[in-house]
């Protein structure tokens, strides 16, 4: 029987009859491509929106938070690497279609539903279906990914989806090939069409060690949001804690945080922000005209929001984001 070509993301996996593609998610059974996880996530939360980190849709609202196995992309520092790098019959997993995945998060008084922790990537046709039910319900939909996919599965979702937050873990073609055995350019790629295609988007830049956190890894990366993305889309620089494959190098030094964060302000990024370090200024929404605090986060807590219909209260400058 002749092989399949998995269309879905840019590995484009040819598959044999029983061969499963590098995701472990896929497979070709009986001449076609099928999916492996439609209806049973191995994990299931409701979490506050903060966490995803989405930091400019509907702030101290929940999200109902679901993933399966498997993960197009191999990162070696995974925080979930118990799941994404598994087969998805080895987990614990719940029979949970899409309509009751909207029913449970409407009954756990949810205002969204975010497709991560894994790779809703590889659970395309679950999320699909998924979003599709829950804007009928009234609730947002959101993507939290790599953003390792094809155009035309991306330009089909996009309708359904509200907002994204999407991991951009370098700006070069030899990070991503080391880190993740990925490559670059699709991922630029979905950060242009998610937002030609009107999907709010948020970008997290995990700062490891030793690998990407030279003051010229941060600046190339701010110039190209700014310039293909401009100046409005929030970059969260994340402290890298030691996990998986990378156990022997440090957390990142808040030192290089705080630069990360100084580097940014300088390219013109509107709203730079610092992650997994509770307390720090970088937690924070301030207003790009008169630099007042608008939003203060404790981890995933708010504890002041002095926005007025999406606007600064006190000179009324217009914030970009989702605010009701």
């Amino acid at each position: 029987m002749a092989y399949v070509q998995c269309q879905l993301c840019p590995r484009r996996c040819r598959l044999n009859e029983g061969q499963r593609g590098d995701c472990l998610a896929r497979m070709n059974k009986g001449g076609k491509m099928q999916t492996l996880v439609y209806g049973n996530p191995c994990s299931v939360h409701v979490d506050p929106i903060e966490k995803k980190p989405l930091f400019h849709v509907l702030p101290r609202s929940r999200a109902f938070s679901i993933a399966t196995g498997g993960c197009n992309l191999h990162c070696k520092y995974c925080q979930n690497w118990q799941i994404s790098q598994s087969r998805p019959e080895d987990l614990n997993n719940y029979d949970l279609p899409p309509a009751q995945v909207v029913n449970e998060a409407l009954k756990a008084d949810c205002q969204s539903i975010a497709y991560t922790y894994t790779e809703p990537v590889v659970f395309y046709e679950y999320t699909y279906d998924t979003s599709k039910i829950a804007h009928q319900r009234g609730l947002l939909n959101l993507m939290i990914s790599a953003g390792y996919i094809n155009e035309q599965p991306l330009l089909d979702l996009c309708p359904h989806i509200d907002a994204a937050n999407i991991d951009l873990k370098g700006i070069t073609d030899e990070y991503y090939q080391k880190m993740s055995f990925g490559t670059l350019a699709p991922v630029l790629r979905t950060l242009n069409i998610l937002q030609d295609q009107g999907v709010w988007v948020e970008i997290t830049n995990l700062i490891v060690p030793t690998w990407n956190d030279e003051d010229k890894d941060i600046r190339d990366l701010c110039r190209w949001v700014v310039k293909n993305l401009g100046q409005d889309v929030p970059i969260h620089f994340s402290r890298f804690w030691p996990m998986h494959q990378l156990k022997n190098l440090p957390p990142t030094p808040l030192k290089t945080l705080s630069r990360a964060y100084a580097i940014a302000q300088q390219e013109g990024v509107h709203y730079a922000y610092i992650g997994n370090v509770p307390g720090h200024n970088g937690n924070n929404t301030y207003c790009p005209n008169d630099k007042k605090l608008l939003i203060k986060r404790q981890g995933y807590m708010i504890e002041e929001n002095h926005l007025i219909d999406g606007k600064c209260k006190y000179c009324n400058t217009k914030i970009p984001g989702i605010w009701s």
